[in-house]
């Protein structure tokens, strides 16, 4: 994550922008108010869709039952794509 202030980011805006869409990697924006981050779109989609099924009850409880069985050596048993994409 690269970090500029506010008055660079100004005045490189179009690189700061191209540079966190080319190399995916976040750029924050500071000031006295505060920060903002500038993410690659595709990066930003992901992000929320991992909080999406992180709020999802369910998704969640399945995603750490996996990883447990996982711990323990075992192999999770698989389901169906209809299954496992049943509330989307």
């Amino acid at each position: 994550m690269r970090t500029f202030t506010f008055d660079h980011a100004l005045e490189n805006l179009k690189a700061v922008i191209l540079g966190a869409i080319r190399d995916k990697e976040e750029a924050v924006i500071a000031s006295d108010e505060g920060a903002v981050v500038i993410v690659d779109e595709s990066e930003w989609f992901q992000i929320k869709e991992t909080l999406r099924l992180l709020s999802d009850k369910e998704s969640l409880t399945s995603l750490l039952e996996s990883h447990a069985i996982r711990e323990r050596g075992e192999k999770p048993e698989g389901i169906t794509p209809e299954e496992a994409f049943k509330d989307v």
